[in-house]
């Protein structure tokens, strides 16, 4: 089928076409150019910037009231006697943030099964460098506030952003080495591991035994049915509900629930790729009836691990409604010329911006130098010495987790000046961060693209080629739609 530039006019359509491919203005103009910019990488880190800075206008507007009336507005869910009763900001950053933290459990899982953590010489270095990254900002923050009322704050400049640090480099397209690239995610990953370890060990209340051991039991269920190879979508759902609602329950924070059922998801394919892509291939010869064509719809699904199909699920959920939604209800500070210069010579803003701007700089590159070194790891492939120094800036970006660990560090009296001070101290070194890392990315990265590959990145490519089952050849490439 011929394609057309005006996919309205398509003969694939039975009567008209679905509103995002008619010939409406809004539409053309509209609909299918948000459609193609919600595919772009740096996409979501932008919509991040935006409702940050929406945030902030709002919490420093003549309407700051409304801002405060809204995120502190009551919303109770009563199950008989049984009540669960927050603020419509902490369903946001208890309920909400569970299903980031879910996205970012699949992405561990993924990489430590079939990623660049499954390789233990690839995985030294990123690894290695991401302890780096988080110990070294920690001890900047520990040595300016040890003993004073910020001293809790330390696990605030630990995190990366991984949003934010992918999508910088994604400005720079192919001129970024694909191990680079995959060095920096497989870093943020780790970083994230290591945050949720830091909230759960050190950021959780008061421990309730009962909800906790329902925990435990409701994880032990999840893994017996991974383990006896159940598959089910709803089933997970439902001990997943469960098992947030006893991890709010017990006092450790409800968003370690995202993490561990993110874990448990199989990372491998139900069906042998290889065998499921040469019966797809038998169907097809003589033509499908509806039955063969549901049969090889359950081939496509089945032949794909779990994990990528929830990140394909979640991801754009997680990046455009829950992460804008926490960054609205988090990132609004009310500014005063007092608050700003408090903020300025405050030992907690001071040790946020020097831990991800400086700690993290400094962590990353001198614990990878030594890795290297010491023959414990590889560099990235196509990546000198300066443009890892120059990405470690970019991974100081601590925006997301480290404003959602700021929420929870201080408590008690004194808290709100405490939390003002450290989202600012956040949202300058995520910017400097950002800018800084930036110009040495542009400075440092090869001018012209990289076309090598590493042979282990060719077989991933050809392994998610396999997974979608090969079929590609079987359908004239013109009749898709623009």
């Amino acid at each position: 089928m011929e394609q057309s530039k005006e996919p309205w006019k398509s003969p694939i359509w039975r009567s008209e076409p679905a509103f995002l491919y008619s010939r409406s203005s809004f539409a053309r103009y509209v609909g299918r150019p948000a459609a193609e910019f919600l595919k772009i990488e740096p996409a979501a880190g932008v919509v991040l910037v935006a409702c940050a800075v929406v945030a902030m206008l709002w919490a420093n507007s003549p309407w700051a009231d409304s801002y405060t009336a809204v995120w502190g507005l009551d919303i109770t869910f009563a199950f008989g006697d049984f009540e669960l009763h927050h603020t419509f900001k902490d369903w946001i950053n208890d309920g909400l943030m569970a299903i980031f933290f879910f996205v970012v459990g699949v992405e561990i899982k993924s990489e430590i099964v079939s990623g660049e953590l499954s390789n233990p010489r690839n995985a030294v270095p990123p690894i290695a460098a991401a302890v780096g990254g988080m110990a070294a900002p920690a001890l900047i923050y520990i040595a300016l506030n040890s003993g004073g009322a910020g001293a809790d704050g330390w696990g605030i400049p630990m995190a990366t952003d991984i949003a934010f640090a992918v999508g910088v480099l994604a400005l720079f397209g192919s001129r970024i080495p694909s191990s680079a690239r995959i060095f920096l995610l497989t870093l943020a990953i780790v970083d994230d591991l290591g945050a949720i370890a830091v909230i759960a060990l050190f950021y959780t209340d008061d421990l309730s035994m009962p909800w906790l051991a329902a925990a435990g039991v409701l994880t032990a269920i999840a893994i017996l049915l991974r383990i006896l190879n159940v598959w089910s979508g709803p089933v997970y759902l439902i001990i997943g509900v469960l098992l947030w609602l006893a991890m709010l329950e017990s006092g450790v924070h409800a968003t370690i629930a995202g993490v561990i059922m993110g874990l448990i998801i199989s990372a491998k394919p139900l069906l042998d790729p290889q065998v499921a892509h040469a019966e797809a291939q038998h169907m097809a010869k003589g033509g499908l009836t509806a039955e063969e064509t549901e049969q090889l719809v359950k081939f496509a699904r089945d032949a794909v691990p779990p994990t990528e199909r929830v990140q394909a699920r979640n991801h754009r959920f997680s990046s455009f409604v829950v992460l804008p939604l926490f960054a609205l209800a988090n990132a609004g500070v009310a500014l005063s010329s007092d608050l700003f210069a408090t903020a300025l010579t405050s030992t907690v803003t001071l040790g946020i911006i020097l831990g991800l701007v400086v700690g993290k700089l400094v962590g990353i590159t001198a614990v990878t130098w030594i890795v290297v070194r010491l023959g414990w790891g590889r560099m990235p492939t196509g990546t000198t010495w300066p443009l890892l120094a120059a990405i470690a800036m970019v991974a100081g970006i601590g925006f997301t987790v480290a404003l959602f660990i700021t929420e929870l560090a201080f408590r008690g009296g004194g808290a709100q000046l405490l939390t003002d001070e450290g989202k600012i101290g956040v949202l300058c070194a995520s910017f400097i961060a950002a800018a800084l890392g930036a110009l040495a990315v542009h400075l440092t990265a090869p001018k012209t693209p990289q076309s090598e590959e590493d042979p282990e990145d060719q077989r991933a490519v050809e392994d998610a080629a396999n997974a979608g089952l090969g079929l590609a050849h079987c359908f004239h490439s013109d009749s898709t739609l623009e």
